[in-house]
């Protein structure tokens, strides 16, 4: 059965997600992680794309990007296949790295935008690998939340735009908002009972 097509819009914004084949892992150190927010900034700044959120797990990673044009898929098959062949390289890994197509879903109201934005960076907390999202350096929420200087890649004021008219009001209440996510992740991460690296 032939795939269906993604959606592609102009100004379109989505939450991305792709994930290692059969679950394994596609970044095994920090190294990896740094490269590959390197390649992310590249795609990011020469497309134009607005980049809110972002978090790198171990066997997968998520986004929250506007494209103002139609080339979402352009932009992450460069994305996928410059990591992947670094990867392999690197790694002398043989064959795919990423399972299947990448997942994305469109995001249409103001509500969803700003619980996937806490759902990106309390992943590590869902994954059992910290207490608090601070404690996570490959994920946007420090850099949001005025603890350190932000990637040139990241826009900061798009998210924190929807918290507040000044910036550091925005980013107490963007703090407070992903804090009242707290609960719940760490109550989930337990009854699921999940291992480290193995967030949703």
């Amino acid at each position: 059965m032939p795939r269906s097509p993604r959606l592609q819009a102009p100004g379109a914004i989505y939450h991305l997600t792709s994930r290692g084949t059969e679950g394994r892992d596609i970044f095994l150190d920090d190294l990896d992680r740094g490269r590959f927010l390197s390649v992310l900034e590249r795609a990011v700044l020469e497309r134009g794309w607005t980049c809110g959120a972002y978090c790198l797990m171990s066997n997968h990673f998520h986004l929250l990007v506007q494209t103002p044009n139609a080339d979402l898929a352009a932009g992450m098959h460069r994305l996928n296949g410059t990591h992947a062949n670094y990867f392999n390289r690197r790694h002398d890994h043989v064959g795919h790295l990423f399972q299947s197509r990448y997942y994305s879903e469109v995001i249409v109201r103001e509500s969803h935008l700003l619980e996937v934005c806490r759902y990106i960076v309390l992943n590590p907390v869902r994954a059992g690998l910290c207490r608090r999202p601070g404690r996570w350096p490959w994920s946007s929420y420090r850099a949001t939340a005025g603890y350190v200087s932000p990637p040139k890649f990241l826009a900061v004021d798009w998210v924190l735009g929807q918290f507040g008219t000044t910036p550091r009001q925005a980013a107490l209440r963007y703090v407070e908002f992903v804090a009242e996510g707290l609960s719940d992740a760490a109550r989930q991460a337990v009854s699921r009972g999940l291992a480290p690296g193995h967030g949703a």
